[in-house]
């Protein structure tokens, strides 16, 4: 018998499909060993060396793998291709006490007969470079918990964490709200007009000149400047001045990495990091194709690299000439090469492991969100190996007397890749024109438009953010974001993206002054690239290791007897405490301010700052039921309508937000912002429960040209038609109420 041990027994479960009956299949769930939980576990004293135990949760599992393993011929160990799975095969291999050159190490990139044949015919030794870099990162990161972590604990609020990684995330998403915070609108305008040429088709241009100068985004700040503007270009002639024309190809972006499914993923779909990674892992991994049984989908979804096997550009390339035609091949197939500067771990992008299974042949076979996943690897990948769009745009320069106008079109020539991909691509059709031709004035638009402050992270954006910086590894971004709403630096606002606490601003200012290389960008990126050069064995993990800890461990004794947690966390507030007399201070606590008497433990007198903890707001509104007054409450999903008799009287309802759009279900009520029991927002008829009218983006107000639905707010200042069949898009800044 053959002992092959894999991480994860859904991927056990796959791969017994492609093995014959020599082959034993078994899971370790994870790491079988690792520092243990209630102590530091590092010997610093002698080269830091690690400390493994055994858990009690995975003992009983261990003595099974080892039974299985003295029984067999050969055992291979099939964990994942990246460090952290070289490290798990290492200290299986030291449990069942083989030589780490002695151990049968195998990696595929996908979960496929061919590719498990190919590896268990060449395997090889545990990489022990691997295995240094992903100690090397996990003593690290003890290090700086197990002793920056008690420090929080002592100076500002007991349960707080700190990590190389999680405090630079937090810096940036702390630093992006200081900017937000400091912000000042710039007020500007803009003047259009809606011209008609002498068929009465219609174009929109917009003023972009005055006597042949170019007009700057704020050349126009205040509404005395447009009114007599207004009044010239009513009287003036419009005058078609230059018609240019041009042929663009728009190229299709190169297969996903696990940063950009991240991000795409997020921006397109609406899942968190997290969220994505457990959905890929789902679909690699393998899921029940009904007859077929457990098919791994795509392939190895921790990668920094945007390059595709042979077998697959083939593959692609196959499927999209069969499907679509030879116009959408390329002559030579499109290769891709990786920016990343540190590009390591696996060696091909996320890709489905069969360009010809569409996700629509296997729609009612995955979850929702599988599916959406698996739609978004698949189309990106084979897109990547199709033609260009070829977009043919055109300019229009109009003159009115001194005023000087433009209207731009564009239109797709040849779909190209977007053929595959589905993208919508906004096309502007201008008619015909002539040089020389009159155009007649239908009205003129002005408006006033304010600058805005840049947005918070979304998960999209911090991933890109931190891959651009360098800072943690694919497989690092998720469990971050993850860790830092958990640790509570940061909640998600209405828009799910990523605002910061007051205890993260504290702590943040607390790193920045006293323990700069921690949250240093630079100094972090640094750490990474050491890391890598240990994988490469281009450095010792030890000396690396000293060289962070020593000064940090000398900082960190000095801090901790020079910084009183007082002059952190508290200050006076001016107000005495009801109970005793006391004065009363504001403090932190881990879950954020509050007040409380400086007489503490003696006077336990606290209050919350939050002043929905604190009172009702009374409202005019009387309860539907008994006629008492309605008080606003706050609720796990925030504000709500409440009878103040409660609890002889438990009448509730929503806090309704009008969109001010008719519903076009009934035509009686208002589509109003609503939440689900998850706490998503949606919208919906107000006459609920008598219309049961909804949709997940807010409307426009605007009906669709082209089928009648309500047009809704999309991502990026686009608009789009709700109907999912009909495909209209258009451009539309999203004007938040």
């Amino acid at each position: 018998m053959k002992l092959l041990i894999v991480e994860s027994p859904t991927k056990a479960k796959t791969i017994s499909r492609f093995l014959g009956k020599d082959f034993k299949v078994e899971s370790s769930y994870g790491h079988m060993r690792d520092l243990p939980k209630s102590k530091m576990g590092v010997d610093i004293e002698h080269n830091f060396e690690p400390q493994y135990v055994i858990p009690m949760t995975k003992r009983k599992k261990c003595n099974e793998l080892k039974k299985q393993a003295g029984k067999a011929k050969e055992i291979y160990f099939a964990t994942d291709e990246d460090r952290e799975g070289e490290a798990i095969a290492w200290h299986l291999a030291q449990i069942f006490e083989q030589k780490p050159e002695q151990a049968k190490r195998i990696t595929f990139h996908e979960i496929t007969k061919q590719a498990l044949s190919e590896a268990i015919k060449n395997p090889r030794g545990i990489n022990i470079n691997l295995v240094n870099a992903q100690q090397a990162r996990r003593i690290l990161d003890r290090l700086v918990g197990y002793e920056l972590s008690p420090f929080l604990w002592r100076k500002v609020a007991k349960g707080l964490s700190a990590g190389r990684v999680q405090s630079v995330a937090v810096r940036l998403i702390v630093e992006r709200e200081r900017e937000r915070q400091a912000f000042k609108p710039q007020e500007y305008w803009s003047i259009e007009a809606l011209l008609a040429e002498k068929t009465g088709q219609e174009i929109t241009a917009k003023l972009h000149k005055i006597d042949n100068k170019i007009l700057d985004k704020f050349d126009l700040k205040q509404k005395q400047q447009v009114e007599p503007m207004l009044k010239d270009l009513k009287n003036a002639d419009y005058i078609i001045e230059d018609i240019s024309k041009k042929t663009v190809k728009r190229n299709p972006a190169p297969p996903l990495t696990t940063s950009t499914l991240q991000q795409e993923a997020n921006k397109k779909l609406g899942f968190s990091a997290k969220q994505t990674m457990k959905i890929a892992q789902e679909l690699y991994e393998g899921v029940d194709l009904d007859k077929q049984g457990s098919v791994g989908l795509i392939t190895y979804m921790r990668t920094d690299s945007v390059s595709l096997s042979e077998k697959f550009i083939k593959e692609a390339r196959d499927f999209i000439e069969k499907q679509f035609g030879e116009k959408y091949l390329p002559k030579n197939a499109p290769r891709y090469k990786t920016k990343t500067k540190s590009a390591q771990e696996a060696h091909e992008a996320i890709r489905p492991t069969d360009a010809a299974l569409r996700p629509e042949q296997i729609k009612k076979l995955l979850n929702t969100n599988q599916h959406k996943l698996y739609d978004l690897v698949w189309k990106r990948a084979l897109a990547s190996q199709a033609n260009p769009a070829v977009i043919d745009q055109t300019s229009i320069e109009i003159k009115a007397d001194k005023y000087g106008l433009k209207a731009v079109g564009s239109v797709i020539n040849f779909d190209g890749f977007l053929r595959i991909h589905g993208e919508i691509f906004g096309e502007n059709l201008l008619p015909e024109l002539v040089q020389g031709d009159k155009l007649e004035l239908k009205k003129l638009i002005d408006k006033q438009h304010f600058t805005e402050p840049p947005a918070r992270y979304s998960d999209a954006t911090l991933v890109k953010s931190l891959e651009e910086y360098g800072i943690g590894r694919p497989s690092t971004y998720a469990p971050t974001i993850a860790t830092i709403i958990e640790r509570n630096y940061v909640q998600r606002d209405e828009n799910k993206r990523l605002g910061p606490s007051e205890l993260a601003f504290i702590v943040t200012d607390l790193l920045k002054e006293h323990f700069p290389k921690i949250v240093d960008y630079e100094f972090t990126a640094r750490l990474e690239q050491d890391l890598d050069d240990i994988a490469h064995h281009a450095k010792e993990w030890v000396p690396v290791i000293r060289e962070f800890y020593t000064p940090f461990h000398e900082n960190l004794e000095k801090k901790d007897k020079k910084l009183d947690k007082k002059e952190i966390t508290e200050e006076e507030t001016g107000e005495t405490c009801e109970k005793c007399g006391k004065p009363m201070i504001r403090k932190i606590g881990r879950y954020g301010p509050f007040i409380a008497c400086s007489g503490f433990p003696d006077c336990r007198n606290i209050k919350s700052l939050k002043k929905e903890d604190n009172e009702d707001e009374l409202l005019k509104e009387k309860c539907e039921k008994c006629g008492g007054d309605m008080v606003i409450k706050r609720g796990r999903y925030g504000k709500f309508l409440a009878c103040s008799k409660y609890p002889d009287c438990k009448f509730i309802k929503n806090i309704q937000k009008s969109t001010g759009v008719k519903c076009p279900k009934c035509e009686k009520g208002e589509v109003v912002m609503r939440r689900s029991k998850k706490g998503r927002v949606f919208y919906g008829c107000g006459k609920y429960p008598d219309c049961d009218f909804v949709l997940w983006q807010r409307p426009t107000g605007e009906k669709c040209p082209n089928c009648g639905a309500l047009v809704v707010y999309k991502a990026k200042d686009k608009a789009a038609c709700s109907n999912p069949e009909c495909g209209f898009e258009k451009e539309q800044k999203n004007e938040k109420t």
